[in-house]
């Protein structure tokens, strides 16, 4: 077979996706029609990139420091477009994610490390993310945390069965929630009133105002990555669709940019208008939040309470498609690291349960958010070295091996987050 796509899909969007994406490799199809077959594993990613973790930190951004750290935001964006297109076209280029290439070049101790370690950054990445969409129900309609988490967990359920009728459904049903979090955000945006003069200088220009706004940098910057994103894109280009040769996997990796650059686009504008409808809010009024709480109902209060509505769904939306994500990619890291496989609701289960005890003991919400990133930060290098490592190496990647630059570029972006990371942990931690 020409094509094949992940196992279990539909069978009958097997045939239509192979026969558009056939099409469009043999030059049949022409203009922006060409993109469609390839449009969705990037925005599956991206919901990584816009996870309730990174709503505390933008909000006490924008209103501590106003539009002074929209590059940071940026800039975050640009080292996302190149790990997330380095994870993608190794898994066009091998046909393997990588996790699978990893256990095949490390040895079985090694392999059986970076699972568990995987495991649990994925762990802590959905405590924030279910900690997040359980949030949101408390916001909107005021359900105590816990009947909200396990509502959150019901909603989680329901999303995964999305996976059930094809990877296409799936995407479909995650894109669509993305596109409720951009409208959410840019309906914030328009009753906020920014300046966007402001805005344009805050994006374009780089400066710090103090130790305290280098910190707020290094959070966003350090949180930028998220090691389970890397793992799962490089799953859902593996054999989605499959090239024959070196040509047509080079062509599949281009239209594949390009869901990867909207994607990112879309995730960088949702991060950049939290920053911006707080500083327009918060900021101008010599007020800092640090409480996704405060800032629900300090929106309501200044632009009123459809604003706060919106800010609450799109915390919501975001939080169950993020968690959801979150369950796909630990089934990629145990299939891949150490060739096993538990039922995925049986995975949802076991990963709801330290959310659950977190909120049933009643520890603050953002709070337990601040902590699930400083878990994440163990992992980002155990994804991010190996990723830039096979990626440079011909004899795995073939014809599709980084450029010169390519590598150098991921080299510096692996200490970049790297180090941040580090002093982000010894930040919080120490300090």
């Amino acid at each position: 077979m020409r094509y094949s796509l992940k196992r279990g899909n539909n069978m009958v969007y097997k045939q239509m996706n192979k026969s558009s994406a056939e099409a469009v490799l043999d030059g049949d199809i022409k203009g922006w029609r060409r993109i469609l077959p390839f449009l969705g594993p990037a925005f599956i990613a991206a919901v990584a990139y816009i996870d309730p973790g990174n709503f505390a930190t933008n909000i006490t951004a924008g209103s501590q420091y106003g539009y002074l750290l929209l590059w940071v935001i940026a800039f975050s964006n640009l080292m996302a477009v190149l790990i997330q297109s380095l994870s993608a076209k190794l898994g066009i280029a091998t046909g393997k994610n990588l996790p699978e290439i990893a256990r095949e070049n490390f040895s079985r101790k090694t392999s059986i490390f970076l699972w568990i370690q995987a495991e649990l950054v994925i762990i802590a990445t959905d405590l924030a993310e279910f900690i997040g969409a359980a949030l949101g129900l408390y916001l909107l309609f005021n359900i105590p945390m816990l009947p909200a988490a396990l509502i959150t967990a019901v909603g989680s359920f329901a999303i995964l069965e999305l996976q059930r009728r094809g990877f296409r459904a799936f995407e479909a049903g995650i894109s669509g929630m993305v596109l409720i979090v951009v409208l959410a955000f840019a309906f914030q945006t328009f009753l906020a009133q920014p300046n966007w003069v402001d805005v344009t200088i805050g994006m374009f220009t780089p400066r710090f105002d103090g130790i305290d706004s280098i910190l707020l940098a290094t959070g966003i910057l350090g949180a930028t990555v998220m090691p389970h994103a890397i793992y799962l894109h490089s799953s859902l280009t593996q054999s989605r669709i499959i090239g024959r040769n070196d040509a047509e996997k080079k062509r599949i990796f281009r239209f594949e940019f390009i869901d990867i650059i909207i994607a990112m686009i879309v995730a960088g504008a949702i991060n950049m208008s939290m920053l911006i409808i707080a500083a327009a809010v918060f900021h101008t009024q010599g007020v800092v939040v640090e409480d996704l709480d405060i800032a629900y109902n300090g929106l309501k209060a200044a632009l009123g309470p459809m604003a706060a509505v919106s800010f609450g769904l799109g915390l919501l939306i975001a939080g169950l498609a993020s968690s959801s994500v979150g369950t796909l990619a630990g089934d990629v890291v145990m299939q891949g690291f150490i060739r096993k496989k538990i039922p995925l609701y049986l995975r949802r289960a076991i990963t709801m349960l330290p959310p659950l005890v977190i909120i049933a003991s009643g520890v603050n919400a953002t709070y337990a958010l601040v902590l699930s990133q400083v878990i994440l930060s163990f992992g980002i290098a155990f994804a991010l070295v190996p990723l830039v490592m096979f990626t440079s190496k011909r004899t795995i990647m073939g014809s599709l091996v980084n450029h010169r630059i390519t590598t150098i570029l991921g080299w510096i972006v692996v200490v970049i987050v790297v180090v941040l990371n580090l002093y982000l942990l010894w930040q919080t931690v120490f300090v």
